[in-house]
């Protein structure tokens, strides 16, 4: 099952069909309901959980319309939630975005797979990990844990107890052999924190944590665990923080192997958003059809 990734949609989403076994189950609907935006079907439901890139941006721009979108749920009475596989920055620094692109989100309204992947690291044995990260200045959040920074020397990657793929920015092909290589020599656990394949940005689609752990699984013969979307343990936190019924919750976005697929896991409603994001040029009618993953709405924008 080779694993490859390019900046075109239509590479993006047939790599996707390849890794759909590693991803959780669901029940959908039999078929699909087109609206227009989330103002045509956000009435029934409490909880709002929108996607972020591809949904409120693209990269560093705004998707016209989203902030204004999020004030119209609010003044409806509607819980409103951004879940994010945004896992290489800290929170402090996307709090910094959301607000320079326009959006009024507190932090208690953001849920990221970061975070999802510190509780996961909080519950389980003390190890030394290495991680896929470049440093940053002032992200002190891993520093409960004991980590190592990858880089360019196989020797920090083998006197580490496991891996965590948390953002791919800077990552090279040199360090992805250094990888595979330790851990055909000496198996270990990897801990993917953004599960995501591609990302959308301003001029195409960037290769994510999750390309390169899926990479691992024919390179080095490892079984990797996924923390953030589709899998529970980013959803269950953002529950966590309403207490609401799935049954009430509507989970918004743009792919159907990360968002949709994600939701109906967990017994949400879900609305793909076409116009933007990781399927926009692609017919999606025909990608629901190849996926078999049935969100209930199609809409063009939120």
């Amino acid at each position: 099952m080779s694993v490859i990734t390019a900046t075109d949609p239509a590479l993006a989403f047939e790599a996707y069909l390849r890794v759909r076994p590693r991803l959780p189950q669901a029940r959908f609907p039999q078929t699909w309901q087109a609206a227009r935006d989330l103002g045509e079907i956000a009435g029934e439901f409490e909880l709002i959980l929108l996607d972020a890139y591809g949904v409120l941006n693209v990269g560093e721009s705004p998707i016209p319309g989203a902030a204004a979108r999020i004030a119209s749920l609010r003044a409806q009475g509607k819980s409103v939630m951004v879940v994010s596989n945004s896992a290489g920055y800290p929170k402090r620094r996307m709090m910094q975005r959301y607000a320079r692109l326009g959006f009024d989100v507190t932090p208690e309204e953001v849920v990221t797979s970061r975070e999802a992947l510190l509780a996961h690291l909080a519950a389980a044995p003390p190890r030394r990990w290495g991680v896929m990260l470049t440093p940053e200045a002032g992200d002190d959040e891993f520093d409960p844990f004991d980590i190592v920074h990858l880089g360019d020397h196989r020797t920090d990657y083998d006197r580490v107890d496991g891996f965590l793929l948390v953002g791919s920015d800077g990552w090279t092909e040199a360090q992805q052999a250094h990888l595979a290589a330790s851990l055909r020599a000496h198996p270990r656990p990897v801990c993917v924190g953004n599960p995501d394949l591609v990302a959308p940005r301003e001029d195409g689609l960037t290769q994510e944590p999750g390309h390169f752990a899926h990479r691992l699984v024919e390179e080095a013969g490892v079984s990797p665990d996924f923390v953030g979307k589709p899998f529970r343990e980013i959803f269950e936190l953002a529950l966590s923080r309403h207490g609401i019924d799935p049954s009430r919750v509507l989970m918004v976005g743009d792919t159907l192997h990360t968002d949709v697929l994600g939701g109906a896991h967990m017994g949400f409603a879900t609305a793909l958003v076409s116009g933007h994001g990781a399927l926009c040029g692609l017919d999606v009618g025909e990608a629901i059809a190849a996926s078999g993953i049935v969100p209930n709405y199609v809409i063009d924008s939120i």
